[in-house]
């Protein structure tokens, strides 16, 4: 059956059932234009600068009654020029970024399976990586508490065919496990994570004997407000088996403290520090490089993405020191944020200046149905950055610059009496 006879008997469906349940038919399209000369990494001598207009587009069904909830994103993500004007139905087409199914076994239990998007606390260790256009979304089971403590059990297992115990398939991890503990108060929200992946690996060149690795993250995530600043943080800690990385063992940790206070209603100014530990480049005998593995790490460590996004991972780790602001006079919003960026693990050559980055903002929201924004970053390199990165030193500007339209139209809409 094509996708355009789905979604028309799906929608047929729904709108059949408003009677008896919540029904909303909704939409994205969000086209972005980028100027990069040096994102992600230094520009050198010879990079000239690119511009690429990349855009998503969604469909989404939500359905939800007092027995159970389905949710379905239907989802195409493309740059602009990759297919001809007159094309056919060829390797662009849509697909399902989220499948879910929710059963209320009763007020406070449920369980919830599908392909999902799995987004915890400030999306440090598990976030949608809403800013990439084709965003993150896992094939997992939730078996879900609310009461006074929140608690979710997420559970996944993939092999590649139902008589093989091999899995050769593109996700990151085999199995995973994990469990999130929330409680929150009147003045402080506290979260716990214990998140297990076994990854798979293959012990002959036969293809037939695979084991994993486990690694398993264990942290917290707190919030807060005193004297009327808000604090938020990050501890966590990761341990177990990475043999392609310095041996087989793996120890590494992440914390992180960030203060934003109000001057005024319209304005906020704020800083914090990061730590995402690092491994030695010379005589390191474990893997000491904390991995934030499906966090939404554009949110983190400068707009740029030098760190975390696609790349640094089992390398030298950061501290990111930094201060920022942000004020909304309106329905127009300016934020601005300096990053000072350091190397954890010990540089051979010592220098371990990685740079400093400046990130400018500025969004216009009209009744919430349409976004405006725009944006423009520079990394001043340090010497250490490019050491890392592979590039030789030079006097190549690094900047990066966006605009980007987001129109959300709801479709259809019905409320149960």
């Amino acid at each position: 059956m094509k996708i355009k006879n789905i979604l028309v008997l799906a929608m047929l469906l729904i709108a059949g059932s408003t009677l008896y349940a919540q029904v909303k038919i909704s939409a994205e399209v969000r086209p972005r234009t980028e100027y990069s000369h040096g994102s992600k990494t230094p520009a050198t001598e010879n990079t000239d600068g690119s511009i690429i207009t990349s855009q998503r587009t969604r469909l989404n069904l939500d359905f939800k009654n007092e027995d159970f909830a389905v949710g379905i994103v239907m989802q195409d993500v493309r740059n602009w020029g990759q297919e001809r004007q007159l094309t056919t139905n060829g390797n662009n087409v849509v697909y399902l970024h989220q499948a879910w199914a929710e059963w209320f076994i009763d007020p406070k239990f449920s369980i919830k399976a599908g392909r999902q998007q799995l987004v915890y606390d400030d999306h440090r260790m598990l976030g949608s990586v809403g800013w990439a256009q084709q965003a993150r979304s896992h094939d997992v089971a939730l078996l879900k508490y609310t009461g006074g403590v929140k608690v979710h059990l997420g559970l996944a297992y993939h092999n590649s065919s139902l008589n093989s115990d091999i899995y050769t398939g593109p996700d990151a991890y085999k199995a995973m496990q994990y469990l999130w503990l929330n409680r929150k108060g009147d003045s402080y929200s506290a979260s716990f994570l214990l998140m297990n992946l076994a990854r798979p690996y293959f012990t002959d060149d036969t293809g037939t004997d695979q084991e994993t690795n486990n690694t398993t993250t264990i942290g917290t995530h707190l919030k807060t407000s005193l004297g009327g600043i808000n604090l938020a943080g990050n501890l966590y800690y990761q341990f177990g088996e990475n043999p392609a990385v310095n041996g087989s063992d793996i120890s590494a940790f992440n914390v992180s403290i960030d203060a934003t206070a109000a001057l005024s209603e319209k304005v906020n100014v704020g800083g914090g520090y990061e730590l995402l530990s690092g491994t030695d480049q010379d005589g390191a005998d474990k893997n000491n490089s904390f991995n934030p593995f499906f966090g939404t790490n554009h949110k983190f460590n400068g707009l740029m993405d030098y760190f975390f996004v696609g790349n640094h991972i089992n390398n030298v780790g950061l501290h990111d020191i930094y201060v920022k602001a942000n004020a909304k006079p309106g329905k127009v919003k300016f934020n601005a944020a300096i990053h000072f960026f350091s190397a954890h693990g010990e540089m051979t050559s010592g220098n371990q200046g990685l740079g400093t980055e400046i990130d400018l903002f500025c969004g216009y929201s009209h009744k919430g149905k349409v976004q405006l924004d725009f944006g423009y970053s520079h990394m001043f390199a340090g010497d250490g950055l490019y050491e890392v990165k592979g590039v030789e030193n030079n006097d190549a500007g690094n900047n990066w610059a966006w605009v980007m339209l987001t129109f959300k139209p709801t479709l259809f809409e019905s409320k149960k009496d």
